[in-house]
């Protein structure tokens, strides 16, 4: 077993912290302050194929594992957690059109997916149907070489200003066999987007309601076969809770970094924070918890990479943890600053509200626990322990 990066790895993570350093941290509080989405950033990291991350390389994407896009994505999240989550959406949308749509949907839509050039909105969540995806209730009603698509999608990232979405919609009876996944054009007749919502954090990113009414979908754009939506579903939010996890990480390590250098500089009672032993004490705890929720996402993301049968409840409990753990070091790097981190002159505050909806998206962390105690009381449960 090793825990160290190959040299691959370490030219991805590279990589990803030079355009983070250069493109996403020092437009970050602007962004975030004016709510404003980066869509030309965004283009530029399809131009380093940052947007078709683990999509197969015959489809036209860089076919890296699950694990390597998770180094990858720390690091930019290290540079704005906000557009580094929604990249990670996007990955999501790309992996799904490319992997599973047919080859007239490939060609019609993946490769501006994986260049950037278009961007994509995943459209699970609704009003009534939020960790229980199974119950939706938006339906898509075949209609000769069509669908004809009604409901709302609610909370969707992007919307309005992405051009393409991914829809799970119902084409069937109650419950999970019923739901099927759709491509559709974002500017397609009968599509209405909300209001933006006036969030906490991942504020450069928009988030809208999305309603469909008749909208005509061709049969053609189905993903996989009718009745296999929730199974995508579920494939997805395998990875998406990696995904959310090492953006928790990269904002965590960030906010760290700067706490550990304010230390150093900040003087109270004619001596350095750092030479406090209390807050020395402190600083090592959250760097230890940290590694320790990182070696923790590597796992699972090893175990999604390998196809290990409990890789879901793997990536549960990585979600659980490094979501709850990097939460609690951004605090207690605010914490550090003292007052100055409750100002928007620092970045901390930011930290904070961004790595917030870490522990709500994807799953509530409620959610993770659920599945990861289910897996415990089943039969062979002695195999995960």
């Amino acid at each position: 077993m090793d825990f160290e990066l190959n040299e691959d790895q370490v030219a991805f993570a590279d990589m990803a912290r030079a355009f983070a350093d250069n493109e996403l941290a020092p437009h970050a509080a602007e962004w975030d302050q004016q709510a404003h989405f980066p869509v030309e950033v965004l283009k530029k990291a399809g131009e380093l194929g940052f947007c078709g991350l683990y999509t197969a390389e015959e489809l036209g994407g860089m076919g890296l594992s699950r694990l390597d896009a998770h180094i990858i994505f720390e690091q930019l999240a290290m540079g704005c957690t906000s557009t580094t989550a929604y990249l990670t959406i996007h990955n999501m949308v790309t992996w799904m059109v490319a992997t599973f749509g047919s080859a007239s949907v490939r060609d019609r839509y993946a490769a501006e997916l994986i260049s950037g050039d278009k961007l994509g909105s995943y459209c699970l969540t609704e009003p009534n149907a939020g960790s229980d995806a199974a119950s939706l209730k938006t339906s898509a009603r075949r209609d000769g070489d069509h669908y004809i698509v009604n409901g709302s999608k609610c909370f969707i990232s992007g919307a309005g200003s992405t051009d393409v979405l991914v829809v799970m919609a119902r084409t069937g009876g109650e419950g999970a066999g019923g739901v099927s996944a759709l491509v559709i054009d974002a500017d397609s007749d009968g599509i209405t987007y909300g209001r933006k919502e006036d969030k906490l954090g991942w504020n450069c990113q928009p988030t809208r309601m999305i309603t469909f009414e008749d909208v005509k979908v061709p049969v053609g754009n189905l993903l996989a076969n009718e009745g296999e939506g929730f199974k995508l579903a579920m494939k997805g939010l395998d990875g998406g809770r990696i995904n959310i996890a090492t953006c928790s990480l990269g904002t965590a390590q960030q906010a760290l970094n700067d706490a550990r250098d304010y230390m150093l500089e900040r003087r109270q009672f004619g001596q350095r924070l750092a030479d406090f032993q209390a807050l020395q004490f402190k600083l090592a705890d959250m760097a230890t918890e940290l590694v320790a929720a990182r070696q923790l996402v590597r796992l699972a993301a090893s175990k999604l990479d390998n196809g290990h049968a409990d890789a879901t409840a793997y990536c549960a409990m990585a979600k659980r943890f490094a979501t709850d753990i990097g939460y609690r070091v951004c605090d207690e790097a605010l914490q550090l600053f003292g007052g100055n981190g409750y100002i928007k002159e620092y970045p901390l505050e930011r930290y904070l509200r961004d790595s917030r909806v870490h522990r709500i998206l994807e799953g509530t962390n409620e959610v993770m626990r659920l599945i990861i105690s289910r897996r415990l009381l089943s039969e062979g449960a002695a195999e995960l322990l």
